[in-house]
């Protein structure tokens, strides 16, 4: 399979499409994004339990309206002394409401504040954690019959949470990087990281490459 088209990522957030496009860049693929099809699309509804699932329901989600290869992602905050949590629920792991309906900025304080509260002072040890990003490629079948998943790929970025008083830290970066150590030993969080590192090291960056290395070789 040779991919001649445009890849459609299923965002409209522009510094998503630029990141990606850059790797890409490097296999003579082009990305562009939801909004440039200028279609009235519906957002699949992610019940996954797992980030894989959901990128994947995206993924088929949006090829089935489309009609073009979709390549959707799913990323979250693991924390292992809490069994996972918040998981595929990062986004809303403070919220009882569609986190939608809040500011980002609100919404992220919350979910640092709770993450914070929950974890109290435990020790760095119990404090290990990582952001996780799950990607998956789908298009329409070469039999004709619907959409299927082409390629998928996870990558990770492995840390701590900081302790109350030590974080939140750091003028880049959203979500939990502001309370999301990097390198635990000396404190460095990942919102404190300039942008082009922090893209080297992330796990959107890390499944992005894996991604775009299967895609060479389909």
């Amino acid at each position: 399979m040779t991919i001649t088209e445009p890849i459609v990522l299923a965002t409209g957030n522009p510094k998503k499409v630029r990141e990606l496009q850059e790797i890409m860049d490097e296999i003579g693929v082009q990305i562009i994004s939801l909004s440039d099809l200028g279609m009235d699309l519906t957002e699949p509804e992610e019940t996954g339990s797992t980030f894989e699932e959901n990128a994947r329901i995206k993924a088929i989600g949006y090829a089935e309206q489309t009609g073009r290869l979709c390549l959707a992602d799913d990323s979250g905050l693991v924390v292992d002394s809490l069994d996972g949590a918040p998981g595929v629920y990062s986004a809303r792991y403070s919220c009882d409401i569609d986190p939608s309906d809040l500011p980002r900025e609100q919404r992220d304080a919350l979910n640092n504040k709770k993450l914070l509260d929950v974890l109290g002072d435990r020790v760095i040890a119990d404090r290990q954690a990582r952001f996780v990003c799950a990607m998956c490629l789908a298009g329409p079948s070469q039999g004709g019959n619907g959409c299927e998943v082409l390629a998928e790929a996870v990558g990770t970025f492995e840390g701590a949470i900081g302790k109350p008083g030590d974080v939140p830290r750091g003028e880049f970066g959203f979500g939990y990087d502001p309370i999301f150590l990097v390198a635990p030993e000396d404190i460095t969080t990942s919102a404190e990281l300039e942008p082009e590192l922090k893209h080297k090291l992330s796990h959107r960056g890390a499944a992005s490459r894996i991604m775009a290395h299967k895609i060479e070789h389909l």
